[in-house]
């Protein structure tokens, strides 16, 4: 695993931005609209895997990323228009008897580098009240547009808040209804 500010691979994104155009324009960039969908992977989030099911037939694909080193993947191949970053993501995948890294904040730093930052919607744990007014400061400093406690999460509050992002950022436009 890389040094926190290192590149996962090769050619990290390091503030270049992905090319590539609007929801709507599909072609090698994905879907009409591309869900970054990060989860601790030892989280049981039933809405994380009922939200990719549900918003598949309106034109939305869902990519999946269980550490820092997948979602930099993602991001680097393919255009993002919607992000949802669980911050206690490990930076990559665990090594037997080493502490595991929250590879979160790395995301969120990456993803308000793109030239075109999405929208992003942070999922953060229950802590003590320094660690989660510091959770608080890294998200609103990388640009989140929501931030959502993790206990709360449902499907129903978190279609509501990509409701909120395809309003504000987007026109209202769902990527399934007519242009």
């Amino acid at each position: 695993m890389p040094p926190a500010g290192q590149p996962c691979g090769p050619a990290g994104v390091g503030g270049v931005g992905v090319p590539g155009g609007a929801p709507g324009e599909g072609g090698r960039w994905g879907g009409r609209l591309n869900l970054l969908l990060s989860t601790a992977p030892w989280q049981d989030d039933p809405w994380s895997l009922a939200l990719p099911r549900l918003l598949e037939p309106m034109g939305v694909t869902a990519h999946r990323a269980n550490t820092a080193c997948e979602a930099e993947r993602v991001i680097r191949t393919m255009q993002i228009h919607i992000a949802v970053i669980d911050l206690a993501i490990p930076l990559g995948p665990a090594m037997p008897g080493s502490p595991i890294e929250s590879g979160g904040p790395r995301v969120l730093d990456l993803l308000s580098r793109l030239d075109a930052p999405p929208p992003t919607v942070v999922l953060k744990a229950p802590r003590s009240h320094r660690d989660e007014t510091r959770e608080m400061q890294t998200a609103l400093r990388c640009g989140a547009f929501a931030v959502v406690d993790r206990a709360g999460a449902d499907l129903e509050s978190m279609l509501a808040v990509m409701e909120r992002c395809l309003v504000r950022f987007y026109a209202g436009r769902w990527p399934g209804g007519s242009r």
